[in-house]
């Protein structure tokens, strides 16, 4: 089942599935700006990742001396919610925890997504209730895919990658899935990045980000394209899966990361880890605006 809302540009579908975002259509051009999820390349569109964010070493972690196994970005972007609001322009989605999503995580928590339409953009708000009796400890994040190219007549070498505010970041590499913190660099954010297939070759290009940040994918050959910004997300990866020469690119904003080289294991030490004490809320979103 899906859920549409619309306003006078823009018409939105999220699935009921992963409160996912699977369509992002321009009313005036009929312009798609969201992965159509072809399996051939990667078969989702803009999951929501909690709660994990990324891989855990051997896809496992302790808490409390237990033992827990989850696979990658957690189980909310596979869960049914539940629509607790639909207005034509306004959509909310609820996931609460129970007995199945327990026995990967610990803790009792209700998850709510939202998504409204502003002119000609879409606002993702992550709200995280702590509904338990302990203190719980989640990631939470945004993968959304959008086509690259956006028009036929173009190809994925057009587009380039712009960065706001132009200045250079910290850039955290991949060695595997993992976080390699041992080797993180000064990423050349300073300047627009031209998007070619082969920059993906190590996987997502990850940046600690600071304050407010904007991404937006361009091309000087067109005037359509898409920014996604945010306030206070800590990282951004930026992915498209190398060897394939798939046509999107991802832009994820982050509260939280894989695990590191040197991880221990232990949820409450994990990297970029969120805390969040029983009947507390974590709120924060993230924008897509098209043109």
């Amino acid at each position: 089942m899906t859920v549409i809302i619309e306003n006078e540009f823009l018409v939105a579908t999220i699935a009921e599935v992963g409160a996912e975002l699977i369509s992002l259509k321009s009313k005036k051009t009929q312009l798609e700006y969201i992965w159509q999820g072809d399996p051939a390349y990667w078969g989702r569109h803009a999951p929501v990742l909690f709660p994990i964010v990324g891989r855990l070493k051997e896809d496992k972690y302790s808490y409390d001396g237990q033992t827990y196994s989850m696979s990658q970005h957690g189980f909310a972007r596979d869960s049914l919610f539940e629509v607790i609001q639909h207005g034509k322009e306004l959509a909310s989605f609820s996931l609460k925890s129970s007995k199945e999503t327990k026995k990967q995580y610990p803790f009792d928590f209700e998850l709510i997504l939202s998504y409204e339409l502003i002119e000609e953009s879409v606002i993702v708000s992550y709200q995280v209730e702590n509904t338990g009796t302990k203190e719980m400890y989640f990631s939470i994040g945004g993968h959304p895919a959008f086509n690259v190219p956006l028009e036929k007549n173009l190809s994925f070498d057009d587009y380039y990658l712009t960065f706001t505010p132009l200045k250079s970041r910290i850039q955290l590499p991949l060695e595997g899935p993992y976080i390699d913190l041992d080797h993180k660099t000064l990423g050349q954010t300073n300047t627009s990045l031209d998007l070619r297939h082969e920059m993906f070759e190590k996987d997502a290009i990850i940046f600690e980000t600071k304050g407010t940040n904007s991404f937006t994918i361009t091309s000087d050959e067109s005037e359509h394209g898409v920014t996604l910004s945010y306030k206070n997300m800590p990282y951004v990866g930026i992915w498209s899966p190398y060897p394939k020469e798939a046509p999107f690119v991802c832009i994820e904003p982050w509260c939280g990361i894989a695990d590191t080289l040197k991880s221990n294991g232990n949820l409450k030490d994990k990297l970029g880890i969120n805390q969040l004490e029983t009947n507390q809320l974590f709120n924060t979103q993230y924008t897509i605006s098209v043109k």
